[in-house]
């Protein structure tokens, strides 16, 4: 090995150290009360060292919530090849469920923590995110269109929806809210079958989605 490649083994490798006692911190603190200072103290390296890999503690942030997307936005195998829309659109949120379960630290730091800053501030490098979202969009469209939700369903409105439901058992699950004996995965599903069920029926909806022109945040 080089003196060059070398050097940037050792780069990656602080950065990678740096990003995880920043997760670490965020999620046991919360964001607005780490500082650079107390991330360089987690690591032992000095404030002006995470200057030279991370302009800023919110550039820290998006690095994490860039990571945790793509991990979120790989495709899952048992998914692939998939005719049934509704077994896609099921297969797909249940994911953002099972990402809660595997990976609790950047769920918590992506969509529980208030504080964190916009995603939409640096969303160019979130277009796969855009990506995978108009995805499952053109499967809900699809599943209109086959006559699995009603005709005048809108599918800004079923995902939004949707992941409210699975964002809410996963929430339950990660701050510990259920009851002693109960299972939470169980609680999942059933939350999400019953917010699939209720789509299918034609309820009168009063929620109207707002055109996405950028990534959510």
């Amino acid at each position: 090995m080089g003196v060059k490649e070398r050097q940037e083994r050792e780069r990656e490798a602080v950065a990678r150290s740096i990003l995880d006692a920043a997760r670490d911190l965020f999620v046991a603190e919360g964001y607005h009360h780490v500082s650079i200072r107390k991330i360089a103290e987690r690591i032992e390296y000095s404030p002006g060292s995470i200057y030279s890999y991370f302009p800023s503690k919110d550039d820290i942030f998006f690095a994490l919530a860039e990571e945790g997307f793509r991990i979120l936005c790989t495709p899952d195998p048992a998914c692939a090849g998939l005719t049934d829309p509704l077994q896609a659109i099921r297969g797909a949120f249940w994911r953002v469920y099972e990402f809660s379960k595997s990976h609790p630290e950047y769920y918590a730091l992506m969509f529980v923590d208030r504080n964190v800053p916009k995603i939409s501030r640096d969303w160019q490098r979130f277009g796969f995110v855009k990506e995978m979202r108009a995805q499952i969009g053109m499967v809900i469209q699809r599943a209109v269109e086959e006559g699995i939700f009603p005709r005048e369903t809108h599918p800004d409105a079923v995902f939004r929806i949707l992941i409210t439901a699975i964002h809410g058992a996963a929430v339950g699950r990660l701050s510990d809210r259920l009851q002693p004996g109960e299972d939470a995965d169980a609680l999942a599903r059933d939350t999400l079958e019953a917010a699939l069920t209720g789509l299918r029926t034609g309820f009168s909806r009063t929620f109207h989605p707002v055109p996405c022109t950028q990534v959510e945040d």
